[in-house]
């Protein structure tokens, strides 16, 4: 755990051990995700569609999607 300041153009230094672990350089874009008082910083991924692929595998029983679209048609 690192303590930063804010400056008074709202700015923050990002110590360097999480600019390590983020792989992080200058001029790189960064997310920032609010949960609730928390502040989470994630890297930008390049491509959205490959970072999130596979995130929803095991959230629902093996027929249930089959079922889902089966009912559409």
């Amino acid at each position: 755990m690192y303590e930063v300041k804010l400056s008074s153009k709202n700015q923050i230094v990002i110590p360097r051990e999480a600019r390590n672990a983020l792989r992080a350089k200058a001029g790189d874009r960064l997310l920032v995700v609010v949960r609730g008082s928390a502040v989470i910083l994630l890297r930008r991924p390049k491509h959205y569609s490959k970072a999130i692929a596979g995130m929803g595998r095991g959230l629902y029983p093996p027929d249930y999607l089959k079922g889902e679209r089966d009912a559409w048609q």
